[in-house]
C-alpha cells in the first residue's frame, strides 16, 4: 500500500530552521505538496512539486521554504529557512495521481490529494 509519513518536525526559534521529510513509499511519478493547519484555521497549501519538476509557494512561505524530492530514496523534503511563528502548525505531506492537478492550478486544492501523511508538529517561538 502507498503510504506518505512525515517527521523532522520540532520547536525551533524564530529565524530558525527546520527540514522536514515524507517518506513517500509507493508513489513514482505522483505530484507531490505540502500543506500546514494550524489550530482553529484551514488548512493550506504550503508548496507543490509538479511531475514536471515545477514548484510552487504559498506567498507567506516564498523565498523561505523549498519543495524537493529525491526519487531514488522515495523522500520528499521541504527545506525552511527563516522560520516565523506564524509557520507554527501541523505539516502534512500529501500526493496526487492526477496529470492535470499542475496544470489546472490545483496544487493547493485540498480536495484534489487524497493521499495524506499523519502530519509532524512545527513550533515556531518569538
Amino acid at each position: 500500500q502507498a503510504q506518505l509519513v512525515e517527521s523532522g518536525g520540532g520547536s525551533v526559534q524564530a529565524g530558525g530552521s527546520l527540514t522536514l521529510s515524507c517518506a513517500a513509499s509507493g508513489y513514482i511519478n505522483w505530484s507531490v505538496s505540502w500543506f500546514r493547519q494550524a489550530p482553529g484555521k484551514a488548512r493550506e497549501g504550503v508548496a507543490s512539486l509538479c511531475t514536471d519538476g515545477t514548484t510552487r509557494y504559498a506567498e507567506a512561505v516564498s523565498g523561505r521554504f523549498t519543495i524537493s524530492r529525491d526519487n531514488a530514496k522515495n523522500i520528499l523534503s521541504l527545506q525552511m529557512n527563516d522560520l516565523k511563528p506564524g509557520d507554527t502548525a501541523m505539516y502534512y505531506c500529501a500526493a496526487s495521481w492526477s496529470r492535470y492537478l499542475c496544470a489546472s492550478a490545483k496544487q493547493f486544492d485540498e480536495p484534489s490529494f487524497n493521499h495524506w501523511g499523519q502530519g509532524t508538529q512545527v513550533t515556531v517561538s518569538s
